[in-house]
């Protein structure tokens, strides 16, 4: 009894000791609100962050990283908090204003053609440092005005529909220090959900609302304060699946008086190799009160051959847009952003400008 009385003593002397240590070594505050390991070096005191950009370590105590609502269309690095969940809907109006060329000109759209898409991105912190989210949009076209009728002469039209759906695992690597970003890695493999085949000449290429093929993409996203900005960057790899479409023409035939006139539109089977391409994503957010943040993006995709299997066979495209925006921190759950995407420049793809409303809630 006096022996196990003795070695109660002693390992309540260790806890208190161990308590004592742990109590008089700073705290600092993880840049996912989870529970921190003391260091002798950081910062006096708690730290506590909020928002979908939220996280970040700051160099003084006296300078810590603001609460943001992050970029809209740049990828952020820090997961969501294991067992949190976040629901963030995306609105956007796209109006077609040129094709770019394959030398990179400007040319007429041939029409007036705009798009509605709503997205809805559902975030859950699956693990410590790894989030998984689902992107699942909705999209909706409108064309009028075309230059280019279709096999009945039709001149406008719109279709809606579901679009590819995207899943995205990411991994935190490297987190945020006094010299180092946070570096989170990505997977993210995205479905041929939208409607793509057996298209109606009819409906003048309204009526494509996905790609048709499987995306597998792989790469990095960082993240850095460097007072008084915040600072995103995302860099990303591509490779997509074969597939099959249906090129529908109109083949000229003679009429009663041997003139050549359209005839019944055709569908040719066609195999597709598409191109791997590049993503490339910079943005910065400049805190003007604790409520509104000011927010610039610059995003760009960049087409190239394929790694793996057949060679590609349709034209490369590029794109280069900007994305000036203002965010504002609601409550602590809730904030929301509103910018607008320009294509500046690019080559076989459309030139487009986007108002972007997007909202974010976290539960």
């Amino acid at each position: 009894m006096r022996s196990a009385r003795t070695w109660l003593f002693c390992l309540s002397l260790f806890c208190c000791g161990w308590l004592a240590t742990g109590w008089f070594n700073p705290v600092i505050a993880s840049d996912d609100k989870e529970k921190a390991i003391s260091k002798p070096a950081a910062v006096e005191g708690e730290i506590q962050f909020e928002g979908r950009g939220e996280g970040f370590q700051p160099e003084p105590a006296k300078d810590e990283c603001p609460s943001t609502f992050g970029p809209i269309v740049t990828d952020t690095a820090i997961p969501i908090e294991k067992g949190k969940f976040a629901l963030q809907p995306t609105f956007g109006l796209n109006f077609t204003t040129n094709n770019f060329s394959p030398s990179w000109r400007r040319n007429s759209a041939g029409g007036d053609f705009k798009s509605f898409g709503m997205s809805w991105k559902f975030t859950y912190g699956l693990w410590n440092n790894l989030e998984i989210y689902a992107v699942i949009p909705y999209i909706h076209n409108w064309a009028s005005n075309v230059n280019e009728p279709g096999p009945r002469g039709e001149r406008a039209a719109d279709f809606g529909g579901l679009g590819d759906i995207n899943l995205t695992f990411k991994y935190r690597l490297v987190e945020e220090t006094q010299a180092a970003p946070t570096v989170s890695a990505i997977f993210s493999p995205t479905f041929p959900s939208g409607h793509f085949r057996r298209l109606n000449p009819g409906r003048l290429g309204m009526d494509q609302l996905g790609s048709g093929l499987y995306n597998f993409t792989t790469g990095l996203n960082v993240s850095k304060y460097l007072s008084p900005v915040i600072v995103y960057g995302n860099l990303w790899y591509t490779m997509g699946t074969a597939y099959t479409s249906n090129e529908d023409r109109c083949p000229l035939v003679r009429d009663e008086n041997g003139d050549l006139v359209e005839g019944d539109p055709v569908s040719t089977r066609v195999r597709n190799y598409p191109r791997d391409f590049v993503t490339v994503n910079l943005a910065a957010e400049y805190p003007l009160t604790k409520k509104w943040i000011a927010l610039v993006e610059l995003t760009s995709t960049w087409e190239a051959g394929r790694l793996i299997g057949h060679t590609a066979n349709l034209a490369p495209a590029a794109l280069l847009s900007c994305v000036p925006g203002i965010e504002y921190m609601a409550t602590d759950k809730f904030s929301m952003a509103l910018g607008v995407q320009i294509d500046l420049v690019g080559k076989n793809t459309t030139a487009n400008i986007t108002p972007l409303l997007s909202m974010v809630y976290a539960f």
